[in-house]
């Protein structure tokens, strides 16, 4: 399990940030979101002032990254960017995840490094991370001048014809039920929204095509919710076209593979981060995704 409790002495009365930060070699910053998060416990009490002076034997809850194997796609001297496979979260949702891709991160390159963006769970394919500090913040500067070009690759119902320019407002539900609380919707209140769309293949056997999607900003679920929204959903998305017995029987995880396929037409989202292209420190990196998405949709069809 990632995080360990881990207990410790402290033999002189110090400020508990300062102890995290001289002790365990965290900054000022990070020591103090620790305690705010409850990761500080003295006589089994949680402690949430990073003021606080403390003495004698604590337990601190720390993130112990572990590795499955998964081997980095391509490296640089700052950064590194995984194909992560489908299933595997970007971070923990608890602290009694098993495993996610920050883990295999940090194990390989050390506490400093970090994921750039996320994606989510099922879908897989080409995440950015940085390596240290520096890079991070030379990364996300990039992503908020919007100099990250992606590409998507997509298994969708139906039959697209011609390119689609998608550009629909999204909002995400705010509602009492569980249910729709993660369920954004294109509404004239969200925010603006766009996506590209282009038919590669059809396939008339299966009435599906594989398309590329292009997002130009960035909105949770976008791509998911815009080719919903022009009738053409994702093959096995489990949320968006399907019933709310379905939705509730997936998040409970009382799904099984079969009525998953059944019911979307695959047993994972078929939605691949195919491609990425920026420029970072006065270079142009385009890369690619090795997968063979269109052999694997078709592997997700079938038990």
């Amino acid at each position: 399990m990632p995080f360990i409790l881990k207990k410790m002495f402290i033999k002189e009365k110090q400020r508990a940030f300062l102890f995290i930060v001289k002790e365990l070699g965290y900054t000022q910053k990070e020591a103090q979101r620790f305690i705010s998060k409850g990761r500080v416990l003295v006589n089994g009490e949680i402690m949430d002032k990073s003021s606080t002076e403390i003495e004698g034997e604590i337990e601190f809850i720390y993130f112990e990254p572990i590795s499955r194997g998964l081997q980095v796609h391509v490296e640089y001297d700052e950064f590194v960017v995984f194909d992560k496979p489908s299933g595997v979260l970007i971070h923990p949702q608890n602290r009694n995840t098993p495993y996610s891709l920050i883990d295999e991160l940090k194990y390989q390159f050390g506490r400093d490094a970090n994921i750039a963006h996320r994606i989510d769970q099922e879908t897989s394919g080409l995440v950015l991370c940085s390596k240290n500090k520096k890079s991070e913040r030379d990364i996300k500067m990039m992503f908020q001048e919007r100099d990250m070009k992606k590409k998507y690759l997509a298994m969708v119902h139906g039959e697209v014809k011609d390119d689609i320019c998608i550009e629909a407002p999204l909002l995400r539900k705010q509602d009492e039920s569980a249910i729709v609380r993660m369920v954004v919707k294109v509404h004239k209140d969200g925010k603006k929204s766009k996506t590209d769309v282009k038919p590669l293949k059809y396939f008339p056997d299966k009435d599906m095509t594989l398309v590329e999607c292009s997002p130009l900003t960035g909105r949770q679920h976008q791509i998911r919710v815009h080719l919903f929204h022009v009738k053409h959903s994702i093959v096995g998305d489990p949320i968006y076209g399907q019933s709310e017995e379905n939705i509730v029987k997936f998040l409970d995880k009382e799904l099984t593979p079969q009525e998953r396929i059944n019911n979307s037409g695959a047993s994972r989202l078929l939605l691949h981060a195919n491609e990425l292209e920026f420029d970072l420190y006065n270079k142009k990196f385009h890369i690619n995704s090795k997968v063979n998405f269109s052999k694997l949709c078709f592997d997700c069809m079938s038990l």
